[in-house]
């Protein structure tokens, strides 16, 4: 057999090994009970809907429970098992009582998805040590409190599955995003520590490292610094579709990677090539944010003082036109805006 055969048939006998493995190690998510923290709103609800149309009983939980029950009234009206539970997973206790809670009314919990999150948006000058413990609390600790409440259980049936999700800011350090990313960081290495540990009882856990998927959750963003500014940059980058992701192609991505098992997932184009160009030139990478961040607002005097408000009280101009349009479609679609007062 000449060199260039023996090469077609080691590559196709290779490839039928790894479609072998992949389906043999698929997961049946018919029936099983997926925890999903931040999942009244933005990316969290979106995969609840996408894991209850693949048959998984769904429990969404977040801290306000009218954007919580408008979510559980969304997902039955589809037809999706979907339960929801007020909680803050900042509260160590009030997650492991929930956790508690669901297994004991509604069924082990096969799946935990870590989602609950807060951004905040300025330049680092601007912000305290008080922002930095919030993001901490929320995108660390939170994910931390929800993994300490069913690691037991899980080890104990010896399966589960974790997922953590983290964000491209937590592979590339972005500039004004310091908070969220020092926070994202710190998820993100916890979580593949995490991975190679539970792996020998039974349980995989997924690091996904989406980058900016549109949601239309700029809106809720905590800004500080010249907040207008800060506000109109942040809405526009999160709503242009050359930059951005959709939210259901990014469930569809996640959910897959629960069902065949995978470790680590990037979701989007863009955050796929800035994170392979980090990997291969990091301080030309950083070289070159430097630059974006010259492009970026300044902090004004008393910033650090200001308290940091939601973006969407300062949003103008353009980011109110049509180049936010796909970004202010998903804040409708996906639960971000607030309930319309009735007359």
């Amino acid at each position: 057999m000449r060199r260039s055969e023996l090469a077609f048939v080691v590559g196709l006998a290779a490839g039928g090994a790894w479609a072998l493995v992949r389906r043999l190690g698929r997961i049946e998510l018919r029936g099983k009970v997926a925890l999903v923290t931040g999942g009244s709103r933005g990316l969290g609800l979106v995969l609840s809907r996408e894991l209850g149309r693949r048959g998984v009983r769904v429990v969404i939980c977040a801290r306000d429970e009218e954007e919580l029950e408008r979510a559980r009234a969304a997902l039955v009206s589809e037809g999706i098992d979907a339960t929801a539970l007020p909680v803050d997973v900042t509260d160590a206790e009030g997650m492991a009582g929930l956790v508690a809670d669901v297994e004991e009314n509604i069924g082990p919990i096969d799946i935990l998805v870590n989602n609950a999150g807060i951004i905040q948006v300025g330049p680092s000058e601007a912000f305290t040590l008080d922002d930095y413990r919030r993001a901490m609390d929320v995108l660390f600790w939170g994910a931390l409190h929800g993994a300490e409440a069913v690691l037991p259980r899980m080890r104990a049936r010896r399966r589960g599955t974790i997922v953590n999700v983290t964000s491209i800011g937590a592979a590339v350090g972005i500039p004004h995003l310091a908070p969220y990313d020092a926070a994202k960081f710190a998820l993100r290495g916890w979580s593949e520590a995490m991975g190679a540990e539970q792996a020998r009882h039974g349980i995989a856990v997924v690091t996904v490292v989406p980058g900016l998927m549109r949601t239309g959750s700029f809106g809720h963003a905590l800004v500080k610094g010249r907040r207008y500014a800060e506000a109109s940059v942040f809405s526009l980058a999160a709503s242009l579709p050359l930059l951005t992701v959709s939210a259901e192609r990014a469930a569809r991505r996640i959910a897959h990677a629960i069902e065949y098992g995978e470790r680590f997932v990037v979701v989007g184009t863009p955050a796929k090539l800035l994170r392979l160009a980090h990997a291969l030139a990091p301080g030309g990478v950083v070289r070159a944010l430097g630059v974006v961040n010259r492009l970026l607002p300044l902090a004004d005097e008393g910033a650090r003082e200001s308290m940091p408000l939601p973006g969407e009280i300062f949003r103008r101009g353009l980011a109110r036109s049509i180049l936010t349009a796909l970004g202010d479609r998903a804040a409708k679609k996906y639960n971000e805006e607030p309930e319309p007062e009735s007359a």
